[in-house]
């Protein structure tokens, strides 16, 4: 687990999965989650050597220098970067300030708030209701109605997690009680504190990114809807959007094969 310094002097870590390879800088979402819950992308570390940030526990724009840091860690001109959810956050504020220095930008289930492109409730209950043949889909429904209504409580968001997944069986559950257990306390207030965001300027500064983009986004998530996924590709000069059918906001748990093959295929493209 290689250690380097950040812009302030600081020591920060990666983990790093695959046999050595041309690397992809993988950055968490959570926000703030151990990287752990990433695995190894469904098998991606057998085609790339994954560089994953352990993300300090620091506002999402004071780590864009922590990102450059790795880079120049690395010693390579551009990076290819993988960002899950709400490290979508921090890829599109390193691609605004460093838009040279990325070569390949892949964005999973992505989480936008740093460009304001959020989810409506009736997106979201849509999506709830594409579930409603399923056992668990009654107390997680009303689970997520009471955290709409504004009763937010870990038991509910427990009750809650089905609906994150594509499919509700062992994986998903093994995963989900993982993730509880390594979450960062008060993790969107050291976030997501107030300043971290200007969306308007990380607009602006996007539509000079050059690099390609692909935005991928699961048939069945709540969290990121395939709606997100597409006004998120209008920002890039080259960006593509692909659903993966049946799949939540962990895709690669849901359908490792089509995951890799797709984000594979996406990073080998010339």
């Amino acid at each position: 687990m290689p250690t380097f310094r950040a812009y302030d002097g600081s020591e920060l870590t990666a983990t790093v999965l695959g046999a050595p390879a041309e690397p992809v800088v993988v950055l968490p979402g959570g926000p703030l989650q151990a990287s752990r819950y990433l695995g190894n992308l469904g098998g991606l570390d057998a085609h790339r050597e994954l560089v994953v940030l352990e993300l300090p526990h620091r506002r999402v724009d004071r780590i864009v220098g922590d990102v450059e840091a790795l880079r120049e860690h690395l010693g390579v001109e551009a990076i290819d970067v993988v960002a899950h959810s709400a490290g979508s956050s921090l890829a599109l504020l390193y691609a605004a300030v460093y838009p040279d220095r990325i070569r390949k930008l892949a964005l999973v289930t992505p989480s936008l708030r740093a460009v304001d492109i959020p989810p409506t409730q009736d997106e979201q209950r849509a999506i709830y209701e594409q579930r409603a043949h399923e056992p668990w889909y009654a107390e997680a429904r009303l689970a997520v109605d009471a955290e709409d209504a504004g009763v937010v409580t870990p038991e509910q968001r427990r009750l809650a997690k089905p609906f994150v997944y594509g499919r509700w069986d062992d994986v998903a559950q093994a995963h989900a009680a993982a993730e509880e257990a390594e979450a960062t306390l008060d993790a969107h207030a050291i976030y997501y504190a107030d300043g971290a965001f200007d969306p308007e300027a990380t607009r602006t500064a996007l539509t000079k990114f050059s690099g390609d983009v692909l935005v991928l986004v699961g048939g069945t998530d709540p969290v990121s809807p395939v709606r997100l996924g597409v006004d998120l590709a209008e920002l890039f000069v080259h960006a593509e959007v692909v659903v993966q059918p049946g799949a939540g906001h962990f895709p690669w748990l849901d359908d490792p094969e089509w995951f890799v093959a797709t984000l594979t295929r996406f990073l080998a493209a010339s």
